[in-house]
Protein backbone atom coordinates (compact mmCIF):
# COMPACT_ATOMS: atom_id res chain seq x y z
CA UNK A 1 0.00 0.00 0.00
CA UNK A 2 1.41 3.73 -0.60
CA UNK A 3 2.06 6.35 1.70
CA UNK A 4 -0.71 8.28 0.18
CA UNK A 5 -3.16 5.78 0.75
CA UNK A 6 -2.65 4.84 4.30
CA UNK A 7 -2.50 9.01 5.08
CA UNK A 8 -6.39 8.90 3.28
CA UNK A 9 -7.49 6.53 5.64
CA UNK A 10 -7.25 8.38 8.58
CA UNK A 11 -8.90 11.65 7.27
CA UNK A 12 -11.49 13.06 9.80
CA UNK A 13 -15.42 13.97 9.83
CA UNK A 14 -14.61 17.64 8.13
CA UNK A 15 -11.49 16.48 6.09
CA UNK A 16 -14.41 13.80 4.36
CA UNK A 17 -17.78 15.64 4.91
CA UNK A 18 -16.17 19.18 3.22
CA UNK A 19 -15.61 17.92 -0.49
CA UNK A 20 -18.93 15.87 -0.03
CA UNK A 21 -20.59 18.92 0.87
CA UNK A 22 -19.44 20.99 -1.95
CA UNK A 23 -19.68 18.02 -4.64
CA UNK A 24 -24.02 17.42 -3.07
CA UNK A 25 -24.08 21.28 -3.21
CA UNK A 26 -23.22 21.28 -6.91
CA UNK A 27 -25.07 18.57 -8.03
CA UNK A 28 -28.13 20.59 -6.13
CA UNK A 29 -27.07 23.70 -8.26
CA UNK A 30 -27.02 21.76 -11.54
CA UNK A 31 -30.49 21.01 -11.01
CA UNK A 32 -31.34 24.60 -10.04
CA UNK A 33 -29.24 25.93 -12.68
CA UNK A 34 -31.70 24.30 -14.72
CA UNK A 35 -34.83 25.08 -12.82
CA UNK A 36 -33.66 28.83 -12.27
CA UNK A 37 -32.57 28.82 -16.08
CA UNK A 38 -35.68 27.31 -17.51
CA UNK A 39 -37.82 29.50 -15.28
CA UNK A 40 -36.92 32.53 -17.89
CA UNK A 41 -37.86 30.28 -20.51
CA UNK A 42 -41.58 28.84 -18.98
CA UNK A 43 -43.09 27.67 -16.35
CA UNK A 44 -44.48 25.07 -17.80
CA UNK A 45 -41.20 23.73 -18.93
CA UNK A 46 -39.96 23.70 -15.16
CA UNK A 47 -43.24 21.70 -14.40
CA UNK A 48 -42.50 19.12 -17.31
CA UNK A 49 -38.39 18.79 -15.98
CA UNK A 50 -39.92 18.38 -12.56
CA UNK A 51 -42.04 15.60 -13.11
CA UNK A 52 -39.10 13.87 -15.32
CA UNK A 53 -36.77 13.93 -12.96
CA UNK A 54 -38.93 12.21 -10.34
CA UNK A 55 -38.89 8.90 -12.36
CA UNK A 56 -35.53 9.34 -12.93
CA UNK A 57 -34.49 9.75 -9.65
CA UNK A 58 -36.13 6.27 -9.27
CA UNK A 59 -33.86 4.75 -11.83
CA UNK A 60 -30.71 6.53 -9.92
CA UNK A 61 -31.74 4.87 -6.89
CA UNK A 62 -32.13 1.61 -8.88
CA UNK A 63 -28.12 2.07 -9.65
CA UNK A 64 -27.59 2.45 -6.05
CA UNK A 65 -28.08 -1.65 -5.75
CA UNK A 66 -24.85 -2.04 -6.65
CA UNK A 67 -23.28 1.33 -5.84
CA UNK A 68 -24.21 1.45 -2.01
CA UNK A 69 -23.03 -2.11 -1.36
CA UNK A 70 -19.93 -0.63 -3.09
CA UNK A 71 -19.41 1.87 -0.45
CA UNK A 72 -20.09 -0.25 2.25
CA UNK A 73 -18.00 -3.49 1.13
CA UNK A 74 -14.84 -1.38 0.30
CA UNK A 75 -14.97 0.95 3.39
CA UNK A 76 -15.08 -2.23 5.63
CA UNK A 77 -12.28 -4.67 3.27
CA UNK A 78 -10.05 -1.21 3.85
CA UNK A 79 -10.72 -0.97 7.69
CA UNK A 80 -9.35 -4.67 8.11
CA UNK A 81 -6.57 -4.05 5.52
CA UNK A 82 -7.79 -5.97 2.74
CA UNK A 83 -7.07 -4.02 0.22
CA UNK A 84 -7.07 -7.35 -2.31
CA UNK A 85 -10.88 -8.18 -1.77
CA UNK A 86 -11.98 -3.91 -1.81
CA UNK A 87 -10.12 -4.07 -5.37
CA UNK A 88 -12.60 -6.93 -6.78
CA UNK A 89 -15.46 -5.77 -5.05
CA UNK A 90 -14.93 -1.98 -6.76
CA UNK A 91 -13.74 -4.06 -10.17
CA UNK A 92 -16.92 -5.81 -9.86
CA UNK A 93 -19.24 -2.72 -9.18
CA UNK A 94 -18.25 -0.91 -11.84
CA UNK A 95 -18.83 -3.70 -14.83
CA UNK A 96 -21.87 -4.96 -13.04
CA UNK A 97 -23.65 -1.26 -12.72
CA UNK A 98 -22.49 -0.09 -16.18
CA UNK A 99 -24.66 -3.28 -18.11
CA UNK A 100 -27.46 -2.96 -15.41
CA UNK A 101 -27.41 1.23 -16.16
CA UNK A 102 -27.92 0.10 -19.91
CA UNK A 103 -30.39 -1.85 -19.48
CA UNK A 104 -32.38 0.00 -17.61
CA UNK A 105 -31.43 3.40 -20.50
CA UNK A 106 -33.08 1.42 -22.84
CA UNK A 107 -36.05 0.39 -21.24
CA UNK A 108 -36.45 4.34 -19.84
CA UNK A 109 -36.25 5.60 -23.42
CA UNK A 110 -39.08 2.83 -24.59
CA UNK A 111 -41.11 3.37 -21.53
CA UNK A 112 -40.87 6.49 -20.20
CA UNK A 113 -43.19 8.08 -21.97
CA UNK A 114 -46.40 5.57 -21.34
CA UNK A 115 -45.17 6.52 -17.86
CA UNK A 116 -45.40 9.98 -18.26
CA UNK A 117 -48.67 9.55 -20.09
CA UNK A 118 -50.20 7.35 -16.60
CA UNK A 119 -49.49 9.85 -14.37
CA UNK A 120 -52.11 12.33 -15.73
CA UNK A 121 -49.39 14.58 -17.03
CA UNK A 122 -51.44 17.83 -18.51
CA UNK A 123 -51.18 17.63 -21.72
CA UNK A 124 -49.16 21.60 -22.27
CA UNK A 125 -46.56 19.65 -20.65
CA UNK A 126 -46.18 16.07 -21.69
CA UNK A 127 -44.39 16.83 -24.69
CA UNK A 128 -41.55 18.78 -23.08
CA UNK A 129 -41.35 15.83 -20.34
CA UNK A 130 -40.73 12.97 -22.76
CA UNK A 131 -38.26 14.58 -24.71
CA UNK A 132 -36.39 15.41 -21.45
CA UNK A 133 -36.90 11.83 -20.22
CA UNK A 134 -35.64 10.21 -23.50
CA UNK A 135 -32.75 12.41 -23.68
CA UNK A 136 -31.27 12.36 -20.00
CA UNK A 137 -33.00 8.87 -19.39
CA UNK A 138 -31.77 7.65 -22.64
CA UNK A 139 -27.82 8.18 -21.62
CA UNK A 140 -28.80 7.37 -17.82
CA UNK A 141 -25.86 4.21 -17.59
CA UNK A 142 -23.36 6.94 -17.70
CA UNK A 143 -24.96 7.98 -14.43
CA UNK A 144 -24.58 4.54 -13.15
CA UNK A 145 -21.10 4.47 -14.38
CA UNK A 146 -20.22 7.76 -12.58
CA UNK A 147 -21.62 6.59 -9.25
CA UNK A 148 -19.91 3.54 -9.07
CA UNK A 149 -16.59 4.83 -9.52
CA UNK A 150 -17.17 7.84 -7.16
CA UNK A 151 -18.13 5.40 -4.08
CA UNK A 152 -15.25 4.04 -5.00
CA UNK A 153 -12.87 6.93 -4.59
CA UNK A 154 -14.95 8.23 -1.20
CA UNK A 155 -14.85 4.87 0.00
CA UNK A 156 -11.00 5.47 -0.24
CA UNK A 157 -11.20 8.74 1.15
CA UNK A 158 -10.43 10.66 -1.79
CA UNK A 159 -13.64 12.61 -1.61
CA UNK A 160 -12.01 16.07 -2.73
CA UNK A 161 -11.30 14.14 -6.18
CA UNK A 162 -15.22 13.75 -6.90
CA UNK A 163 -16.17 17.01 -5.65
CA UNK A 164 -13.55 18.68 -8.59
CA UNK A 165 -14.93 16.26 -11.61
CA UNK A 166 -18.19 17.62 -9.76
CA UNK A 167 -17.64 21.71 -10.21
CA UNK A 168 -16.35 21.05 -13.99
CA UNK A 169 -19.46 19.08 -14.71
CA UNK A 170 -21.34 22.13 -13.49
CA UNK A 171 -20.00 24.54 -15.04
CA UNK A 172 -20.02 23.06 -18.35
CA UNK A 173 -23.91 22.12 -17.77
CA UNK A 174 -24.38 25.93 -16.57
CA UNK A 175 -22.37 27.19 -20.03
CA UNK A 176 -24.85 24.62 -22.26
CA UNK A 177 -28.29 26.11 -20.80
CA UNK A 178 -27.10 29.43 -21.41
CA UNK A 179 -26.26 28.55 -24.78
CA UNK A 180 -29.46 26.42 -25.34
CA UNK A 181 -31.69 28.60 -23.47
CA UNK A 182 -31.42 32.25 -24.65
CA UNK A 183 -29.19 31.68 -27.63
CA UNK A 184 -26.48 33.84 -28.08
CA UNK A 185 -24.57 33.90 -31.78
CA UNK A 186 -27.39 32.53 -33.37
CA UNK A 187 -27.39 29.14 -31.35
CA UNK A 188 -30.87 27.58 -31.72
CA UNK A 189 -33.15 28.10 -28.73
CA UNK A 190 -33.86 24.24 -28.08
CA UNK A 191 -35.52 25.09 -23.99
CA UNK A 192 -36.19 21.71 -22.20
CA UNK A 193 -34.61 19.60 -25.14
CA UNK A 194 -31.33 21.85 -24.70
CA UNK A 195 -31.41 21.65 -20.72
CA UNK A 196 -31.24 17.80 -21.52
CA UNK A 197 -28.51 17.63 -23.93
CA UNK A 198 -26.01 20.01 -21.80
CA UNK A 199 -27.16 17.67 -19.16
CA UNK A 200 -26.28 14.32 -21.50
CA UNK A 201 -22.77 16.30 -22.66
CA UNK A 202 -21.55 17.61 -19.23
CA UNK A 203 -21.66 13.78 -17.33
CA UNK A 204 -20.22 12.16 -20.46
CA UNK A 205 -17.49 14.48 -19.93
CA UNK A 206 -17.18 14.05 -16.62
CA UNK A 207 -17.46 10.08 -16.86
CA UNK A 208 -13.83 10.10 -18.76
CA UNK A 209 -12.51 12.50 -16.50
CA UNK A 210 -13.62 11.03 -13.34
CA UNK A 211 -12.68 6.95 -14.93
CA UNK A 212 -9.05 8.64 -15.18
CA UNK A 213 -8.13 9.53 -11.81
CA UNK A 214 -10.16 6.31 -10.59
CA UNK A 215 -6.73 4.54 -12.61
CA UNK A 216 -4.52 7.17 -11.24
CA UNK A 217 -5.18 6.71 -7.66
CA UNK A 218 -5.21 2.71 -7.62
CA UNK A 219 -2.61 2.12 -9.59
CA UNK A 220 -2.42 -1.39 -9.94
CA UNK A 221 -5.59 -2.40 -7.36
CA UNK A 222 -8.45 -2.72 -9.97
CA UNK A 223 -8.14 -6.01 -11.08
CA UNK A 224 -10.24 -6.63 -14.17
CA UNK A 225 -8.18 -9.51 -15.58
CA UNK A 226 -9.95 -11.65 -13.21
CA UNK A 227 -13.19 -11.07 -14.39
CA UNK A 228 -11.94 -13.07 -17.46
CA UNK A 229 -11.42 -16.22 -15.80
CA UNK A 230 -14.52 -16.72 -13.45
CA UNK A 231 -17.80 -15.56 -13.07
CA UNK A 232 -17.60 -13.06 -9.89
CA UNK A 233 -20.57 -14.99 -8.30
CA UNK A 234 -19.04 -14.50 -4.77
CA UNK A 235 -18.58 -10.61 -5.13
CA UNK A 236 -21.58 -9.64 -6.95
CA UNK A 237 -23.89 -11.01 -4.46
CA UNK A 238 -21.72 -10.02 -1.62
CA UNK A 239 -22.98 -6.63 -3.02
CA UNK A 240 -26.60 -7.47 -3.60
CA UNK A 241 -26.99 -8.56 -0.31
CA UNK A 242 -25.98 -4.95 0.56
CA UNK A 243 -27.17 -2.84 -2.06
CA UNK A 244 -30.71 -3.95 -2.60
CA UNK A 245 -31.70 -3.73 0.62
CA UNK A 246 -29.99 -0.45 1.17
CA UNK A 247 -31.33 1.25 -2.12
CA UNK A 248 -34.94 -0.86 -1.66
CA UNK A 249 -35.19 2.33 1.09
CA UNK A 250 -34.62 5.20 -1.35
CA UNK A 251 -36.78 3.27 -3.74
CA UNK A 252 -39.35 3.07 -1.55
CA UNK A 253 -38.99 6.52 -0.28
CA UNK A 254 -38.76 7.92 -4.51
CA UNK A 255 -41.84 5.45 -5.51
CA UNK A 256 -44.10 7.25 -2.71
CA UNK A 257 -42.76 10.29 -3.94
CA UNK A 258 -44.00 9.84 -7.67
CA UNK A 259 -47.76 8.65 -5.84
CA UNK A 260 -47.22 12.08 -3.81
CA UNK A 261 -46.39 14.05 -6.98
CA UNK A 262 -49.57 12.75 -8.67
CA UNK A 263 -51.52 13.52 -5.76
CA UNK A 264 -49.92 17.34 -6.58
CA UNK A 265 -51.03 16.90 -10.57
CA UNK A 266 -54.80 16.55 -9.12
CA UNK A 267 -54.15 19.90 -7.27
CA UNK A 268 -53.07 21.35 -10.86
CA UNK A 269 -50.46 22.89 -12.54
CA UNK A 270 -49.47 25.81 -10.76
CA UNK A 271 -48.92 23.49 -7.08
CA UNK A 272 -46.89 21.63 -9.39
CA UNK A 273 -45.04 23.99 -9.88
CA UNK A 274 -44.74 25.30 -6.52
CA UNK A 275 -43.49 22.08 -5.48
CA UNK A 276 -40.65 22.22 -7.57
CA UNK A 277 -39.37 25.24 -6.44
CA UNK A 278 -39.60 25.13 -2.62
CA UNK A 279 -38.04 21.63 -2.61
CA UNK A 280 -35.21 22.81 -4.82
CA UNK A 281 -34.86 25.27 -2.16
CA UNK A 282 -35.15 23.13 0.78
CA UNK A 283 -32.38 20.99 -0.89
CA UNK A 284 -29.61 23.20 0.31
CA UNK A 285 -31.10 22.83 3.41
CA UNK A 286 -30.56 18.87 3.51
CA UNK A 287 -27.54 18.79 2.22
CA UNK A 288 -25.56 19.45 4.84
CA UNK A 289 -27.22 16.23 6.83
CA UNK A 290 -26.49 13.97 3.52
CA UNK A 291 -22.79 15.43 4.06
CA UNK A 292 -22.63 14.53 7.18
CA UNK A 293 -24.53 11.43 6.61
CA UNK A 294 -21.82 10.12 4.18
CA UNK A 295 -19.06 11.54 5.90
CA UNK A 296 -19.83 9.39 8.83
CA UNK A 297 -20.65 6.03 6.52
CA UNK A 298 -17.28 6.24 5.18
CA UNK A 299 -15.29 6.61 8.83
CA UNK A 300 -17.95 3.84 10.55
CA UNK A 301 -17.40 1.58 7.87
CA UNK A 302 -13.66 1.79 8.42
CA UNK A 303 -13.97 1.19 12.05
CA UNK A 304 -16.40 -1.58 12.11
CA UNK A 305 -14.07 -3.23 9.39
CA UNK A 306 -11.28 -2.11 12.28
CA UNK A 307 -14.10 -3.55 14.78
CA UNK A 308 -13.23 -0.57 16.94
CA UNK A 309 -17.36 -0.79 17.37
CA UNK A 310 -17.30 1.98 20.64
CA UNK A 311 -15.78 4.56 18.74
CA UNK A 312 -18.17 3.72 16.01
CA UNK A 313 -21.18 4.24 18.08
CA UNK A 314 -19.87 7.36 19.39
CA UNK A 315 -19.10 8.52 16.29
CA UNK A 316 -22.83 8.37 15.02
CA UNK A 317 -24.09 10.29 18.25
CA UNK A 318 -21.80 13.14 17.60
CA UNK A 319 -23.09 13.28 13.73
CA UNK A 320 -25.90 12.82 14.42
CA UNK A 321 -26.07 16.05 17.05
CA UNK A 322 -24.04 17.93 14.16
CA UNK A 323 -26.56 17.07 11.90
CA UNK A 324 -29.65 18.46 13.53
CA UNK A 325 -28.19 21.72 14.99
CA UNK A 326 -27.10 22.61 11.70
CA UNK A 327 -30.29 21.46 9.51
CA UNK A 328 -32.43 23.38 11.87
CA UNK A 329 -30.67 26.52 12.04
CA UNK A 330 -30.65 26.45 8.29
CA UNK A 331 -34.43 25.86 7.84
CA UNK A 332 -35.11 29.08 10.21
CA UNK A 333 -32.38 31.43 8.29
CA UNK A 334 -34.31 30.34 4.58
CA UNK A 335 -37.93 30.95 6.25
CA UNK A 336 -37.36 34.10 6.39
CA UNK A 337 -35.23 34.43 3.24
CA UNK A 338 -38.36 32.77 1.61
CA UNK A 339 -40.21 35.68 -0.02
CA UNK A 340 -36.57 37.01 -1.67
CA UNK A 341 -35.71 33.32 -2.73
CA UNK A 342 -38.78 32.15 -4.02
CA UNK A 343 -38.62 35.75 -6.18
CA UNK A 344 -35.59 34.24 -7.95
CA UNK A 345 -37.79 31.65 -9.89
CA UNK A 346 -41.16 33.02 -10.69
CA UNK A 347 -42.71 36.26 -9.77
CA UNK A 348 -46.54 34.37 -9.54
CA UNK A 349 -47.72 36.08 -6.00
CA UNK A 350 -49.42 33.07 -5.28
CA UNK A 351 -46.76 30.37 -5.92
CA UNK A 352 -44.49 32.61 -4.10
CA UNK A 353 -46.67 32.96 -0.77
CA UNK A 354 -47.28 28.83 -1.18
CA UNK A 355 -44.18 28.24 -1.18
CA UNK A 356 -42.73 30.28 2.07
CA UNK A 357 -45.57 28.72 4.16
CA UNK A 358 -43.90 25.10 3.07
CA UNK A 359 -40.62 26.66 4.25
CA UNK A 360 -41.99 27.29 7.43
CA UNK A 361 -43.08 23.93 8.13
CA UNK A 362 -39.88 22.63 6.72
CA UNK A 363 -38.48 23.75 10.19
CA UNK A 364 -40.15 20.78 11.56
CA UNK A 365 -39.62 18.82 9.03
CA UNK A 366 -35.59 19.36 8.63
CA UNK A 367 -34.86 17.56 12.32
CA UNK A 368 -36.48 14.48 11.86
CA UNK A 369 -34.92 14.22 8.23
CA UNK A 370 -31.76 14.65 9.73
CA UNK A 371 -32.17 11.44 12.11
CA UNK A 372 -32.66 9.67 9.03
CA UNK A 373 -29.73 10.89 7.20
CA UNK A 374 -27.32 10.25 9.38
CA UNK A 375 -28.55 7.19 11.84
CA UNK A 376 -29.48 4.94 8.15
CA UNK A 377 -26.23 5.79 6.85
CA UNK A 378 -24.20 4.65 10.15
CA UNK A 379 -26.93 1.57 10.44
CA UNK A 380 -25.68 0.68 6.49
CA UNK A 381 -22.12 1.09 7.29
CA UNK A 382 -22.37 -1.33 10.16
CA UNK A 383 -23.95 -4.17 7.95
CA UNK A 384 -27.49 -3.63 9.28
CA UNK A 385 -29.32 -2.79 6.10
CA UNK A 386 -32.46 -4.52 5.82
CA UNK A 387 -33.92 -2.80 9.28
CA UNK A 388 -34.45 0.53 7.27
CA UNK A 389 -35.82 -0.83 4.59
CA UNK A 390 -38.57 -2.76 6.30
CA UNK A 391 -39.54 0.71 8.62
CA UNK A 392 -39.01 2.84 5.57
CA UNK A 393 -41.94 1.21 3.50
CA UNK A 394 -44.22 0.57 6.58
CA UNK A 395 -43.42 4.31 7.12
CA UNK A 396 -43.25 6.25 3.46
CA UNK A 397 -46.74 3.83 2.02
CA UNK A 398 -48.46 3.56 5.97
CA UNK A 399 -47.91 7.17 7.02
CA UNK A 400 -46.74 9.71 4.15
CA UNK A 401 -48.98 8.88 1.50
CA UNK A 402 -52.33 8.67 3.64
CA UNK A 403 -51.61 11.52 5.98
CA UNK A 404 -50.85 13.78 2.72
CA UNK A 405 -53.25 12.29 0.83
CA UNK A 406 -55.99 12.62 3.51
CA UNK A 407 -55.14 16.10 4.61
CA UNK A 408 -53.77 17.35 0.91
CA UNK A 409 -56.74 15.99 -1.04
CA UNK A 410 -59.40 14.74 0.97
CA UNK A 411 -59.72 17.96 3.75
CA UNK A 412 -58.35 20.41 1.07
CA UNK A 413 -55.25 21.89 2.31
CA UNK A 414 -53.08 21.18 -0.57
CA UNK A 415 -49.33 21.38 -0.72
CA UNK A 416 -50.05 22.48 3.45
CA UNK A 417 -51.31 18.69 3.91
CA UNK A 418 -48.50 17.09 1.75
CA UNK A 419 -46.16 18.60 3.94
CA UNK A 420 -47.65 17.22 6.74
CA UNK A 421 -47.24 13.59 5.53
CA UNK A 422 -43.87 14.29 5.18
CA UNK A 423 -43.00 15.40 8.94
CA UNK A 424 -45.35 12.68 9.86
CA UNK A 425 -43.31 9.85 8.50
CA UNK A 426 -39.67 11.64 8.54
CA UNK A 427 -40.02 11.49 12.45
CA UNK A 428 -41.60 8.50 13.01
CA UNK A 429 -38.42 6.67 11.13
CA UNK A 430 -36.02 8.93 12.82
CA UNK A 431 -36.66 7.85 16.30
CA UNK A 432 -36.97 4.31 15.54
CA UNK A 433 -33.62 4.71 13.52
CA UNK A 434 -32.06 5.95 16.59
CA UNK A 435 -33.62 3.49 19.11
CA UNK A 436 -32.20 0.73 16.47
CA UNK A 437 -28.50 2.37 16.72
CA UNK A 438 -29.09 2.25 20.66
CA UNK A 439 -29.93 -1.37 20.82
CA UNK A 440 -26.72 -2.52 19.12
CA UNK A 441 -27.57 -5.38 16.81
CA UNK A 442 -25.53 -3.98 14.09
CA UNK A 443 -22.07 -4.50 16.38
CA UNK A 444 -22.69 -8.53 15.17
CA UNK A 445 -23.56 -7.50 11.59
CA UNK A 446 -19.94 -7.08 9.88
CA UNK A 447 -20.49 -8.01 6.33
CA UNK A 448 -16.59 -8.30 5.78
CA UNK A 449 -16.26 -10.43 9.20
CA UNK A 450 -19.33 -12.56 8.49
CA UNK A 451 -18.28 -12.85 4.61
CA UNK A 452 -14.65 -14.38 5.85
CA UNK A 453 -16.05 -16.75 8.31
CA UNK A 454 -18.44 -18.33 5.22
CA UNK A 455 -15.53 -18.50 3.30
CA UNK A 456 -13.88 -20.12 6.14
CA UNK A 457 -16.42 -22.46 6.68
Amino acid sequence: MTKKAKTARNATLFALTWPIFIEILLHMLMGNADTLMLSQYSDDAVAAVGVSNQLLMVIIVMFGFIATGTSVLVAQHLGANQDEDAGRVATVSIIGNFIFGLFLSLLLFAAGPAILLMMGLPEELLKEATLYLQIVGGFSFIQSVLMTIGAVLRSHQFTKDVMYITIGMNILNVIGNYLFIFGPFGIPVLGVTGVAISTTISRTLGLIVIAFVLFYRLKGRLPFSFMRRSFPSYELRSLLKIGIPSAGEHLSYNGSQLVITFFIVMMGTEALTTKVYTQNIMMFILLFAIAIGQGTQIIIGHQVGAKKLDEAYERCIRSLKIAIAVSTSMAVIVYFSSRPLLSIFTNNEQIITAGATLLLLTIILEPGRAFNLVVINCLRAAGDVKFPVYLGILSMWGVSIPVAYFFGVHMGLGLVGVWIGFIADEWLRGLLMLWRWRQGHWREMSFVRRSKENQLA
